[in-house]
């Protein structure tokens, strides 16, 4: 399995369960690592063989500016699903955290791994 990785994305959310946490931007870290469709960009030098890393940065930024999370888990999930979904990836691994949130933790966050449902398998679960 080929799998690229973004580390030390730092980006800018809404996120929290308190009111303050609602209206004032945080700065949250995260860290990805994402198995790609195929391996067929490592024989092809080819862009369009490959997950094109700016349009993933891209698309996490635009879930941040226009979503707020309470949790850092379903912020993670929504994540998760759209590298998943959008991207076609077969497994992917989240990591986020908040910065500096609490006094003597450098960061706090969660991590997940998921891996995309065959399509069979959402038919039978549907039924």
């Amino acid at each position: 399995m080929d799998i690229i990785f973004l580390k030390d994305f730092k980006a800018k959310a809404l996120i929290g369960i308190y009111p303050w946490e609602r209206i004032v931007t945080q700065t949250i870290q995260l860290d990805l690592e994402i198995a790609l469709p195929t391996s067929r960009a490592c024989e092809t030098d080819n862009i369009e063989d490959a997950l094109d890393y700016a349009l993933i940065v891209e698309r996490i930024n635009e879930i941040l500016a226009k979503k707020h999370f309470s949790l850092l888990e379903a912020l993670a999930e929504h994540i998760a699903q759209t590298i998943l979904k959008e991207f076609k990836s077969p497994w992917v691994k989240v990591s986020v955290a908040k910065l500096g949130i609490i006094r003597g933790v450098k960061k706090l966050g969660v991590c997940i791994e998921r891996k995309a449902v065959p399509i069979a398998t959402e038919r039978t679960i549907r039924e």
